[in-house]
């Protein structure tokens, strides 16, 4: 099944009446792979032609035309595809940062740990850290797929590459000399708690005030 369609596929899954939170996040896991997995061929065409190019100038003047279009056609080659896979990237990503689905308090942490194929080493470390949301599972400490890269200091899970893609645009978007802390109350990783090394080599966990007050002066804590 290419891509595209398995995409379609599994979306039309996704909005069956009766599906759960466990199947929810297992399906946006499997959509997000499809859709790294489309981007990653849409690049690596690219870059085979780049390579075909840079071989044909290195006859140049002869081969100036044909080099000049084979750039040309790894420049367009994809363009509509990525023009949509980025965004939807991006909104999965901001989705997922903030938890707006409610898989924590859905699934619990050892729910959500199962889903994301998380080992049991790093899962308990995680849980001794307090880690108690999806941001720092998935894209803080990156441990998605962790049971099945063990030992690795590289990897890089489907939901990572789409918090990676909404982290990006962030920091793109952001306008120059205001970039904000992105675990500050406007940025994506807000309410994300944070390792901190201290001067005698312990380690903390460093977790934002969440306690605002409202208009009357009565306090209000925020999850």
């Amino acid at each position: 099944m290419s891509h595209p369609k398995a995409i379609l596929a599994l979306s039309k899954i996704s909005i069956k009446p009766g599906t759960t939170k466990r199947d929810s996040l297992t399906i946006t896991r499997r959509l997000l792979r499809y859709f790294c997995a489309y981007r990653k061929a849409i690049h690596d065409e690219r870059r085979a032609l780049r390579r075909k190019a840079a071989k044909l100038r290195q006859f140049e003047p002869f081969t100036k035309l044909s080099a000049d279009t084979l750039e040309q056609q790894a420049e367009s080659y994809g363009a509509e595809q990525l023009a949509t896979i980025r965004p939807v990237l991006r909104s999965v990503g901001e989705s997922l940062l903030h938890d707006r689905d409610g898989y924590m308090a859905a699934l619990g942490f050892d729910g959500v740990c199962d889903v994301l194929n998380v080992n049991t080493m790093e899962r308990e470390q995680a849980r001794l850290d307090g880690m108690n949301d999806l941001a720092g599972l998935v894209f803080v400490h990156n441990l998605e797929d962790s049971a099945s890269h063990r030992g690795e200091d590289f990897k890089r899970g489907p939901l990572f590459e789409a918090c990676f893609a909404a982290m990006g645009h962030f920091i793109r978007t952001a306008p120059e000399g205001t970039l904000p802390d992105p675990f500050g109350p406007d940025g994506p990783l807000y309410g994300a708690p944070v390792r901190m090394v201290q001067p005698d080599g312990t380690v903390t966990i460093k977790r934002p005030d969440l306690t605002v007050h409202d208009a009357s002066g009565s306090r209000v804590v925020k999850r």
